[in-house]
């Protein structure tokens, strides 16, 4: 007879034990740790028209909140001060993704800002289209996916 989870890892009714409601969280932003606030704060308002929502300054720190009217995501800027060598993102970080409407017209304005942005790729394993992307790297190195606005990515 197999055996039943008791507590949170039970997924149906199970004896002895009240049904508990799920939690939804809401994802709300992301951190990256930057070196030069005017640098970065510049790059992500040419890249994706994100502008200050709030900035707190701190002893040890600052705190850039970055967003934009698409969207209640924020990306928040962490810088330490008296940091002067670049952060070692090491082998875990994968990337951040922005979805845009028009691919090849925001690849072309990345191009003309100096923005750096590599190919375009059009992502189709097992000849299914799964999507249109670029990627692009801020000034410490993070990557950044352009996704085209289609199929899963809205």
């Amino acid at each position: 007879m197999p055996l039943i989870p008791v507590g949170s890892g039970c997924w149906l009714s199970c004896p002895g034990e009240q049904k508990r409601e799920k939690t939804v969280g809401k994802t709300i932003h992301t951190m990256l740790r930057v070196l030069d606030e005017e640098r970065s704060v510049a790059f992500y308002q040419k890249a994706f028209g994100l502008e200050v929502a709030e900035r707190l300054d701190f002893t040890e720190f600052t705190l850039i909140y970055l967003s934009n009217s698409e969207t209640e995501f924020e990306v928040e800027l962490t810088v330490n001060k008296g940091r002067t060598e670049p952060y070692d993102l090491g082998d875990g970080y994968g990337h951040l993704a922005v979805s845009v409407a028009d691919l090849d017209a925001e690849h072309a304005r990345f191009e003309a800002e100096g923005l750096a942005p590599r190919k375009l790729v059009k992502f189709a394993p097992d000849g299914r289209l799964v999507g249109r992307f670029f990627f692009v790297t801020d000034p410490d190195g993070y990557q950044i996916e352009v996704l085209e606005r289609s199929g899963r990515f809205k």
